[in-house]
């Protein structure tokens, strides 16, 4: 099953082989014995990789339950404490996943947490849809997952709002809006507005707060933003904990721009709460008092 796992989310037997430390030779014999103990074909053998076929597409499902089985058996069996495999989004690990952490040991003492950082939503939401991921943190907004601006995966995922992060419209020193008692999406009509890629959060943010006056300007990651917006090269809209300390030294200023929270989501594929007991008790164990 993890070797069908592996090729399914590969596509290629080479790929499967390197991620799985095995010979691609093993890899190919695994899923030839798989299919002739099933009677199918599981997979259509391309130019373009492994394409599933309509069996195969029905064992994708069966087989990360029957894998979070056998690993639920083998922890029980073993008397070892739960694991969780927690994503989230590198721009967050640092600033926003250590309160959630400590929230999760003060409320259940011997869980276990893997982080796993990524630099994608999409590669965070499609390890929840698969289970490669117990849930992840992604930053949001509204009442339905995605309403910031992503399209979510179609499958059954949940989602627990665990914490605010506010977001903050900076710019240079002597930027000749900060004497500006509040400042409009029509003010910043003109101005360059540093940005990371499509689909990166706090782009999505600023097309829904400021919409399309500014100047896009493609520079790179939180860190750049910032240090471009501190050389005066344009006016950036980041969250407060990635600014505050440029805040503090005064190398950034705030601009009066009214820019509502974000919220650290939390989210996870409610089909799994079935095959793993107590999964919905640990992971809202992550939320804030009063959540």
């Amino acid at each position: 099953m993890r070797t069908f796992e592996a090729v399914v989310r590969h596509r290629t037997v080479t790929d499967a082989a390197n991620a799985l430390d095995l010979a691609p030779s093993s890899v190919s014999e695994q899923i030839r014995v798989l299919e002739k103990s099933l009677g199918v074909t599981l997979f259509d053998r391309t130019p373009r990789g492994m394409v599933l076929t309509g069996p195969g597409r029905r064992l994708q499902g069966w087989a990360r339950r029957l894998l979070d089985q056998a690993e639920q058996a083998r922890r029980e069996v073993a008397g070892q404490p739960e694991d969780v495999r927690l994503g989230a989004l590198e721009t967050i690990v640092a600033a926003c996943v250590p309160r959630v952490l400590a929230r999760l040991a003060e409320r259940r003492p011997g869980l276990r947490v893997e982080v796993l950082p990524s630099v994608s939503r999409d590669d965070l939401l499609a390890d929840v849809t698969a289970g490669r991921l117990e849930a992840a943190l992604v930053l949001d907004t509204g009442e339905t997952l995605g309403d910031l601006g992503f399209a979510p995966p179609p499958a059954p995922l949940t989602f627990l709002d665990v914490d605010s992060v506010p977001l903050v419209l900076v710019a240079a020193p002597g930027h000749p809006l900060l004497g500006r008692s509040r400042v409009s999406t029509g003010d910043l009509s003109g101005e360059r507005l540093l940005v990371n890629g499509p689909n990166c959060s706090f782009l999505m943010a600023a097309d829904r707060l400021i919409g399309p006056g500014p100047e896009r300007v493609q520079v790179g990651g939180v860190q750049v933003m910032r240090a471009w917006a501190e050389q005066g090269l344009g006016i950036a809209l980041l969250p407060g904990f990635a600014v505050s300390a440029a805040l503090g030294a005064g190398t950034l200023a705030r601009l009066a721009f009214p820019a509502p929270d974000l919220s650290l989501r939390l989210v996870w594929h409610a089909g799994r709460e079935a095959t793993l007991p107590g999964l919905r008790d640990v992971l809202y164990a992550a939320g804030t008092p009063g959540c």
